[in-house]
């Protein structure tokens, strides 16, 4: 999850099941979105969908439309975050919202252990 206007270094790249552009933001991004991309189950991925209505114009890294048509959203979070606070109560307001929306397979994208030693 990130602000809608995030102001970063983006990879901007055409990949086969993304339907737009690629606009990836940190390298766990990067990864998962050719994990997504090379993936039997995935017919097709969106990456930084605004959640339209959540204060502060927050976005989710992949939603994606799975082989039997259900929606499936991934949040990319580095290890180190997963207690701070506020990563915490956005990433649960992201549950949230796609439970609403009839989400039900929803979860978080961690790098390996061990891969960013920063």
């Amino acid at each position: 999850m990130r602000k809608k206007n995030f102001k970063g270094r983006c990879e901007k790249r055409k990949l086969l099941k993304c339907e737009d552009v690629c606009r990836t933001f940190d390298a766990i991004q990067f990864a998962y979105a050719d994990l997504l991309n090379g993936s039997e189950d995935i017919k097709s991925f969106r990456v930084n969908v605004l959640l339209d209505g959540m204060d502060g114009g927050y976005t989710s890294d992949f939603v994606c439309v799975k082989a039997d048509n259900d929606l499936m959203v991934r949040e990319c979070v580095e290890r180190k975050h997963l207690t701070k606070p506020l990563t915490v109560k956005l990433l649960q307001a992201s549950k949230d919202f796609w439970l609403r929306h009839g989400v039900s397979d929803w979860g978080i994208v961690v790098e390996k252990e061990g891969a960013f030693n920063g």
